[in-house]
């Protein structure tokens, strides 16, 4: 996979310079779309519009991800399991299959245009209105965990690209480990190995953060900062509507 997986390409563009919640809105907004209604002439629109977005955004052909020849095995299997049931079921696997790959492009797409840290502030706002949505219990009110959410997803985010990096050095680490004998190399279980090291990495990692969080006072500052959307964000809004509509009233009509 690219190395700027989930990290942001540091490009002046009138996409970078959107508000986070509005970039979330258009995605959600074309994956509801295409969950209901995914027929090809929607794949397409979408599939040219995240192009589209692409390009405005101004980014550099090398931040495409590389998957690795797992990925595409997986996908041949698949196809070549639906294919004796016939064209119809290996027809909607392609959609299926395509679909999946849209909605990682605009999640990607949303990872390399925006800082991280307007993650937490722009969820916590477009979630204000669940804090109004709560339940009593003995007494005491509790209401949906908003903020504790959006900060769950910020760290998250945070640490996937750290956790790829700390896979990347462990991989290449063992390649660098001498064999000692025949019997010792068959013994090995490479994926035993891996996941092992990884999840100590990641427990002394997620132990660090914790105390580097609780050092500076809380989570609370990761959604102190909501932000706010602007003229642009209006028109970018009003452009995703329009498209939306338009792929919906083509499908429906005709």
């Amino acid at each position: 996979m690219s190395s700027v997986v989930l990290r942001e390409v540091p490009v002046d563009s009138p996409v970078h310079r959107l508000w986070a919640g509005t970039k979330m809105i258009g995605v959600f907004a074309f994956s509801l779309l295409l969950m209901f209604i995914p027929s090809w002439w929607l794949l397409g629109l979408a599939t040219a519009f995240l192009i589209g977005v692409f390009l405005l955004a101004k980014l550099p052909l090398g931040t495409l991800p590389r998957f690795p020849w797992v990925v595409w095995i997986g996908i041949a299997i698949g196809a070549a399991i639906n294919a004796p049931v016939g064209a119809s079921a290996l027809l909607r696997y392609a959609q299926v299959v395509l679909f999946g790959f849209l909605l990682l492009g605009s999640s990607f797409l949303v990872a390399w245009t925006t800082p991280m840290g307007e993650i937490a502030p722009a969820l916590a706002k477009l979630g204000a209105p669940l804090k109004k949505i709560g339940w009593t219990r003995h007494g005491v009110r509790h209401a949906i965990p908003v903020d504790e959410w959006a900060v769950v997803v910020a760290l998250t985010l945070r640490g996937l690209p750290l956790l790829l990096e700390e896979m990347r050095i462990l991989r290449a680490a063992r390649k660098l480990r001498p064999k000692d004998s025949l019997l010792h190399r068959a013994a090995e279980n490479p994926l035993v190995d891996i996941l092992t090291a990884s999840m100590a990495v990641s427990t002394r990692r997620a132990g660090e953060l914790g105390e580097a969080i609780t050092t500076r006072g809380g989570t609370g500052e990761l959604t102190a900062r909501p932000g706010a959307p602007g003229r642009a964000d209006a028109v970018a809004l009003l452009v995703v509507a329009l498209m939306c509509g338009l792929g919906a009233a083509v499908e429906l009509l005709f």
